[in-house]
């Protein structure tokens, strides 16, 4: 069998949870490639997800991640806790995913400030110094792993989330 054999197709349910864990989602693990070498470096950020699936971050010039982003923004980031037993039983997203830097005075980067500081309301302390910048991350596509047997690969459209009310955003 291979990975494509493997993978379940994209359903409602499976989109759904998807765009769960996306909603639920504090922190992370940012993987970016290290500039020179091109090694993979992985680092813990918080964030927050926007209607569209996109991800918003808040680092530092100084961290490691920032210039790696800078060089290349080409990047992912795992989402899911896991729970009690196996840690591989519980489900998680890792999004792939193109990083810019938001400007700050502009309208963008206000309204990153303010969903950013609705979900991690103690950054305000340390937000706006000069060497923080606010980040997006747009999802090119998604792995899911829901658990022994249901994988699903997304694109970015199937990241969009399903309002309940008004039924699935997509045809």
């Amino acid at each position: 069998m291979n990975r494509a054999d493997a993978l379940r197709p994209v359903d409602d349910a499976a989109r759904a949870q998807a765009t769960a864990l996306l909603a639920a989602a504090r922190h992370g693990a940012l993987a970016a490639l290290e500039p020179g070498s091109g090694h993979p470096l992985a680092s813990r950020v918080a964030l927050v997800a926007e209607a569209d699936g996109a991800l918003i971050i808040l680092i530092s010039t100084l961290a490691a991640h920032t210039g790696a982003l800078q060089a290349d923004p080409r990047c992912s980031v795992l989402i899911g806790e896991p729970g009690a037993g196996d840690p591989l039983a519980h489900p998680r997203l890792s999004l792939a995913g193109r990083a810019r830097m938001l400007e700050r005075d502009s309208a963008k980067g206000q309204a990153a400030r303010e969903r950013y500081l609705q979900a991690h309301p103690k950054a305000a302390l340390y937000a706006d110094f000069g060497d923080f910048a606010f980040w997006r991350i747009e999802p090119l596509r998604a792995s899911l792993n829901a658990g022994f047997g249901r994988a699903h690969e997304f694109s970015a459209e199937d990241l969009r989330p399903i309002r309940a009310a008004d039924g699935p955003t997509r045809p």
